[in-house]
Formats: structure tokens, C-alpha cells, sequence
């Protein structure tokens, strides 16, 4: 990343002081972009179809520097919405981190899925701003039978946050789930066969019981007249039936 200059409040990935320090002032739109552009690196932009992502509108800014400007910003779910509407990767990005999800109803989150262009969007705002909030599940349903292809990634990259992230959820919850998974397995575009395996591997690493169910519709994945299918199944039996997954979940059972 190339510095910041002097009057930059935007923290690198060196400062220190602003994991610890609490939000100062309230940030405005036009302000956060100003601070996002100045630190915007041409070489980690250059890098983005590297790792799968092809966006209109991006700066070039690494994941820990937002992480950081996201601590020193702090939650604001009205600016998260207005960094949003911007269209510029990072700032959706960083939207994703300042969102408050107890303030996110479904009409916003049907606004924002309408709206994925990257992975890596998808994923942030499953992990940081959806897997929290209520309407989570029944997107997860919704989403899951979508067309396009970062909305249907939406519903399993949220289900695999749920398989960790909820912890009062009862088996039958990921058990439906999973026949999501099965009905969804033969879908070949990348984005979409990563997560939906992802969703498969974590609902079987959850307990003992879904372990079983998993890998139980791992078996039936496996018999699908579908390559992509059977990647998938493959891949996740070699997980969930490892020696150190069988382990971690006899003794997390006691």
C-alpha cells in the first residue's frame, strides 16, 4: 500500500492505535471515499481478476486496511447504506463491515443480493452483516434458488456462516438445509459449486448428528450425473470423515 499523506484519518495496515481506539467523529459519505482514494494501491487493483474478481468500480484496497478503517468508523448502518449506493467495490465492501445487523430488514437485504458482483462482497456481507440478522434464514431459502449466480452463492456462503455463527439453531434447521445442498449440486458455475460444498463441509462439522446427515448427502451428491456433483460430494467426504473432524466432534460431544 503506498502512504497516507499527513491529513489522511484513514488507518494503514501498520496502525496499531486504531484496533484499540473508539469512533471519534461521524464520517460522512463523501469523506470515506476521499480517505478510501487516498489509499487506493493500482497494484492491488491490477490483482483483483487474480482472485476471481471482475468489478466496474474499484480502487485497490487490501482487506486489513478496511478491516481497520471499519474499527475506526464504527457501526452506522445509515452510512453503510450510502457506501453502498456508491457502487464502488471497497466502499461495499466496507459497507458491509459498519452495517448494524439488528437494523437489516429483508427489503434491504433483497435490495443489496439484487446488486452482488464479486465474491468476495457476497461473502462479507454473509459473515459480518447477514448471518446476524433475522430474516437470515428464510433467505437462505429464498436465495437458494435464484438464477443468478452470486445470488444463489449468497444462500449457501450465508448457510456456512449460520453452521457456526448460530448457535441456538436446532439440527432441523441445517437438515433442510441440506436438502437444499442435494437440489442445488449439479449447479457447475464456480462461484456457486465452492458454496455450495462450503455450506455441506460446515453444516457436517457442526455436531455429530449433522456430520452424519451430511455425509449422508454427500453419498446421494455423489451419485448425481453431474462432474460438478461429484467434486462436491467428494471433496466434503474427505473432510467429514477425516480422522480429525471424526475427533474434534466426539470430543466437542464429550
Amino acid at each position: 500500500m503506498k502512504g497516507r499523506s499527513q491529513s489522511s484519518s484513514t488507518p494503514t495496515k501498520r496502525s496499531n492505535s486504531a484496533r484499540r481506539s473508539k469512533p471519534a467523529r461521524e464520517w460522512t459519505k463523501d469523506e470515506v471515499l476521499r480517505e478510501l482514494k487516498s489509499v487506493a494501491d493500482p497494484k492491488v487493483r491490477a490483482k483483483l481478476s487474480y482472485f476471481g474478481v471482475n468489478v466496474p468500480k474499484a480502487y485497490g484496497i487490501s482487506t486489513p486496511v478496511l478491516h481497520d478503517f471499519a474499527r475506526h468508523i464504527g457501526k452506522n448502518q445509515l452510512l453503510a447504506e450510502e457506501l453502498w449506493s456508491s457502487g464502488i467495490h471497497e466502499a461495499r465492501i466496507l459497507a458491509t463491515l459498519i452495517g448494524e445487523s439488528e437494523k437489516v430488514t429483508a427489503a434491504q437485504m433483497e435490495r443489496w443480493v439484487r446488486e452482488f458482483d464479486s465474491w468476495d462482497v457476497v461473502d462479507s456481507a454473509c459473515c459480518y452483516l447477514y448471518a446476524s440478522a433475522k430474516p437470515a434464514w428464510d433467505k437462505v431459502h429464498e436465495w437458494s434458488s435464484r438464477s443468478r449466480e452470486f445470488e444463489k452463492r449468497a444462500a449457501f456462503s450465508l448457510a456456512a456462516y449460520l453452521s457456526y455463527k448460530d448457535k441456538a439453531a436446532d439440527d432441523a434447521r441445517f437438515e433442510e438445509v441440506l436438502s437444499l445442498v442435494e437440489r442445488e449440486a449439479n449447479d457447475e458455475r464456480n462461484f456457486v459449486r465452492k458454496a455450495v460444498n462450503w455450506a455441506l463441509r460446515n453444516i457436517g462439522k457442526r455436531n455429530l448428528r449433522l456430520n452424519a446427515a451430511a455425509i449422508r448427502s454427500a453419498e446421494r451428491i455423489r451419485l448425481q450425473e453431474s462432474r460438478t456433483a461429484r467434486w462436491i460430494a467428494a471433496d466434503a467426504l474427505r473432510e467429514l470423515k477425516s480422522a480429525a473432524v471424526q475427533k474434534r466432534l466426539r470430543k466437542k460431544a464429550g
